[in-house]
């Protein structure tokens, strides 16, 4: 078995990445109605920041893996999904109590990145859908025991978030819990012949 193990690593680094890139010109249109919220990954003992936003309706955004947690991580983060293709410029950003979100959205507004109409919600309790989402996310990594290296950690972690949207059904043409159009939808993108 653990011969088994490092080939097996090497391939998910490896095709998680260019999983993401390759399913991201085929998601649907989100709504304007955001929550974001940020969770802890484990990285050689320490806890680093997996950012992630979803929609109202649990279709998710956009995700970043950052080493810090303030404004200017905050900011970046926003800037990623606004650059989304499917993700379209937010009418209301719900947020938890996090001091960080309300620097970040004044740095976007002043730059003129969001517009200045864009309502920033701080409510723990309005963000129960992110919260939901990342505990998908947790199950699969939590067996992990954490990542050995950052690089690592982003690769693995745009795997999952690439099979999540999958099964989410956010990929136009497959409906959420259509496992045989999920199979032939990735084997399509990869050029597998089943």
């Amino acid at each position: 078995m653990q011969s088994i193990i490092p080939p097996l690593i090497a391939l998910v680094l490896k095709f998680a990445p260019e999983l993401d890139k390759r399913i991201r010109s085929f998601l649907n249109p989100t709504n304007d109605s955001w929550r974001v919220d940020e969770t802890y990954i484990e990285i050689r003992g320490e806890w680093k920041y997996l950012y992630r936003a979803v929609d109202s309706e649990g279709n998710t955004l956009d995700f970043m893996l950052s080493a810090k947690r303030d404004g200017k991580a905050a900011a970046r983060f926003f800037r990623k999904v606004l650059g989304a293709k499917h993700t379209q410029i937010p009418r209301v950003i719900t947020v938890d109590k996090n001091a960080a979100y309300p620097v970040a959205m004044d740095e976007l507004k002043e730059e003129k990145t969001l517009k200045a109409e864009t309502q920033l919600r701080q409510s723990k309790y309005l963000n129960n859908v992110v919260e939901q989402d990342h505990r998908n996310i947790k199950r699969i990594v939590k067996p992990m025991m954490g990542f050995q290296s950052f690089n690592t950690a982003r690769r693995t972690l745009r795997g999952i978030e690439a099979m999540a949207m999958i099964r989410k059904g956010q990929v136009k043409g497959i409906s959420r819990g259509d496992s045989v159009a999920q199979i032939e939808f990735i084997n399509k993108i990869f050029e597998v012949s089943a």
